[in-house]
């Protein structure tokens, strides 16, 4: 069954809680979005954030880190409460060395790219990885329009995927609907990400059961 994980950067940092325990009632993942200012032309939240989200959460913490020298901080998401963990392929200098880290601190690795990145970069890594993260708009804003050409880029992936036998599961960011969902999931996608989908929905977990 597809996973959705919703974006707590579209949810409501006045009432986080609320969204916090929509997302245990009714999602897969928390996915965290970690912008430095510096990888992306944004900032988003740190190391509190996800402590408190962390604290009450009743389902793994998906940490996307759009930041430069994701080497350093591994270790302290892992502290701060992340199940997963993933980093743009072209933020770190030896990506395998990283994704060893993130095994090492007992989380599950997964390498990010945005879609100026061709899909073929990641086969390298993925023997590697559990997961692999394939951005459908460009990593750092929300509330983008879903690149159509993804579709392929994750055909691409899981042929791959397939063809070595791997167990490595592909997470989609970007765009993601209940209008998209289903066509996703058919190219391969096993986790969709979905922010202001989801929490700027009416019925929020009727968006969430609409792309599961």
């Amino acid at each position: 069954m597809t996973q959705i994980a919703p974006s707590m950067l579209s949810a409501d940092f006045l009432h986080l809680e609320k969204d916090v325990r929509l997302v245990n009632g009714h999602a897969d993942l928390f996915h965290l979005d970690i912008m430095d200012g510096v990888f992306v032309p944004n900032i988003s939240y740190g190391f509190p954030v996800v402590r408190a989200i962390a604290s009450i959460a009743r389902k793994p913490l998906d940490a996307h880190l759009m930041i430069v020298s994701p080497e350093k901080y591994i270790e302290r998401f892992a502290e701060a409460g992340a199940s997963m963990l993933s980093f743009h392929l072209n933020a770190s200098e030896d990506p395998s060395a990283a994704l060893g880290m993130i095994r090492k601190c007992g989380m599950k690795a997964g390498i990010a790219i945005n879609p100026d990145i061709p899909a073929e970069s990641l086969f390298p890594y993925l023997s590697e990885c559990d997961f692999v993260l394939i951005m459908s708009v460009f990593a750092g804003f929300g509330g983008q329009k879903f690149i159509e050409t993804t579709y392929s880029r994750i055909e691409t992936v899981r042929n791959e995927i397939r063809s070595r036998g791997l167990d490595c599961l592909i997470e989609v960011d970007g765009g993601v609907s209940g209008k998209n969902a289903a066509a996703l999931k058919s190219a391969g996608a096993d986790i969709l990400v979905a922010g202001s989908a989801v929490f700027g929905a009416d019925d929020p977990a009727a968006a969430i059961a609409s792309m599961r």
